[in-house]
C-alpha cells in the first residue's frame, strides 16, 4: 500500500480512512472486528471516529462507535498498526471545543477507546462561542502530556480556518494538520471554492468525509425506490436529478473503460486531486470493503478525470 503523508504531521496515513460512524450503527460488534482486521490486513491503517457516534441510532447514546473499536483494539493487539482518528465538539452535551470540555471528554474517548493516546484529535465543528486561543492552547497542553499526537479540523470555514492557523502561529501553539471537509463528486464547490486553498497554503491534509455521498456514487441509488433499500437511503434523494443522473452516467462510462466499479472511480477520482490525503469511507460488508481497497489501486487518465469533472460541475 502506498504511502500517504497527512500533511506536515508525518502521520503515514495510507490512502484510504475507514470511516467508524456504521460501527453499532449499521452493522454489529462481530462484523466491525471483521472488518477492522481485513482493513489492517490490507495495509491500510487510518480509522476515523467521533464521540457521538453513533448516537443517532435507536437506543444508543453515542460513544458506541469507539467502544467498539477499542474492544477491537485489546482483542487484535493491532494498536501499534493503526493510527487512530477521532472527535470532539459536535457535543454529547453542550460542551463545543470549550477547554474543560475538551479536557473531560478526552479522557471519555481515551476510555472507551482503550488507548493511552490519539493519534489524531479532531474539532468536529467549529465552536464561535470558544475563543480559538482556549481551544488550541487545550489541544497543545493535551499534546505536551502525550495523550494527543497531532490536531485536525473538520466542518470549519476557509476564514475560520485560516484564523485559527494564525491564533497557532501567533502564540506558539501546535497548528491544526488536517482538515476533514464533505466533499465529493456531488459536493464540490464548499472544498474547492475557499478552503482548498487554505488547505494547500498551509500544507494541511485532507480526509474529506462522505466521499461517496451516503452511497449515491455507488450508483445503487438511481430511482426513488431504490432509496428504501438502505438506512441512509434518504440522505442521497437530493441527488436524485439531472446533475446527480449526469455523474452517475459519467461514473459508469469510467467504470467500463477501466473494467471497474463506479465507488471505485469515486474514490479514485477524489485521490487524484492533489490536495486529497485519504478519503473516508464506510463498509458495512466484506465486499464493500474489498470495493474501497480496490479502489486505492485505480488510477485515473486524463480524459477520465476530464469527464468527471466536465459531469459534476
Amino acid at each position: 500500500m502506498k504511502t500517504c503523508m497527512l500533511g506536515n504531521s508525518g502521520l503515514d496515513v495510507g490512502p484510504l480512512a475507514f470511516g467508524g460512524n456504521v460501527f453499532g450503527w449499521t452493522i454489529d460488534e462481530a462484523m466491525s472486528f471483521r472488518l477492522l482486521d481485513a482493513f489492517v490486513a490490507a495495509g491500510l491503517r487510518l480509522i476515523d471516529t467521533a464521540d457521538v457516534y453513533s448516537r443517532w441510532a435507536p437506543g444508543n447514546q453515542g460513544g458506541e462507535s469507539e467502544t467498539i473499536i477499542g474492544k477491537w483494539l485489546k482483542q487484535s493487539g493491532k494498536r501499534d498498526q493503526v493510527i487512530l482518528a477521532t472527535k470532539v465538539g459536535m457535543g454529547l452535551d453542550t460542551g463545543g471545543l470549550a477547554g474543560p470540555y475538551i479536557k473531560r471528554t478526552v479522557e471519555d474517548s481515551l476510555r472507551r477507546l482503550q488507548t493511552d493516546h490519539i493519534d489524531l484529535y479532531q474539532s468536529h465543528k467549529d465552536d464561535p462561542e470558544t475563543p480559538l486561543e482556549e481551544t488550541l492552547e487545550t489541544f497543545h497542553g493535551l499534546i505536551q502530556q502525550g495523550k494527543v499526537r497531532m490536531i485536525g479540523a473538520s466542518n470549519y470555514s476557509a476564514e475560520r480556518l485560516a484564523e485559527a492557523l494564525k491564533v497557532s502561529q501567533v502564540n506558539g501553539l501546535t497548528a491544526y494538520q488536517s482538515l476533514q471537509p464533505e466533499y465529493n463528486l456531488c459536493e464540490r464547490a464548499g472544498f474547492e471554492d475557499a478552503l482548498e486553498p487554505v488547505c494547500r497554503a498551509a500544507g494541511l491534509g485532507v480526509i474529506p468525509y462522505y466521499s461517496l455521498a451516503s452511497g449515491f456514487l455507488t450508483g445503487k441509488y438511481r430511482s426513488e425506490a431504490d432509496l428504501a433499500k438502505s438506512s441512509r437511503g434518504q440522505g442521497v434523494k437530493k441527488y436524485l436529478n439531472d446533475r446527480g443522473f449526469r455523474i452517475l452516467k459519467a461514473l459508469d462510462d469510467v467504470a467500463g473503460r477501466y473494467s471497474s466499479t463506479p465507488a471505485r472511480v469515486a474514490i479514485a477520482w477524489l485521490l487524484a486531486q492533489p490536495s486529497v490525503t485519504a478519503p473516508i469511507a464506510s463498509a458495512t460488508c466484506v465486499e464493500q470493503l474489498d470495493d474501497l481497497i480496490e479502489a486505492t489501486r485505480l488510477e485515473l487518465d486524463g480524459p477520465a478525470i476530464d469527464l468527471l469533472n466536465h459531469a459534476s460541475v
